[in-house]
C-alpha cells in the first residue's frame, strides 16, 4: 500500500466516524439546537476531513481546487441553514 493510498484511508475514515457520531447526536440529543449543534460540528469536520483525505489521490490542481470549493460550499450552505433553523426555534419559543 502507498504512503497516499493510507493516507486516505485514514482520513476518509476519520472522516466517516465523524458523519456517524453526528448521526447518532441527531438521534439521541433531546432538543433541536443540540441537534443541529452535533449535525453541524461533526458534518463540517467529517466533510473536511475526507476531502483531506482525497485530495492525495487527485489527478490534477484542479481537480483537488473543485474538492474544496465543493467543502466550502457545503460549510456555507450549512452555516446559513443552521442560522435560519435556529432562528425559527427561537421565534416560536419567545412567540406570544
Amino acid at each position: 500500500m502507498a504512503p497516499a493510498d493510507a493516507f486516505t484511508l485514514l482520513f476518509v475514515t476519520a472522516g466517516a466516524i465523524l458523519f456517524l457520531a453526528g448521526t447518532l447526536g441527531l438521534l439521541r440529543f433531546p432538543d433541536t439546537l443540540s441537534r443541529l449543534h452535533a449535525l453541524s460540528k461533526a458534518d463540517n469536520l467529517g466533510l473536511g476531513l475526507i476531502v483531506i483525505g482525497l485530495l492525495p489521490q487527485c489527478d490534477s490542481v484542479t481537480a483537488g481546487l473543485k474538492l474544496v470549493c465543493v467543502w466550502l460550499l457545503a460549510q456555507l450552505s450549512a452555516a446559513t441553514a443552521s442560522q435560519l433553523i435556529a432562528g425559527a426555534v427561537y421565534r416560536r419559543k419567545s412567540g406570544p
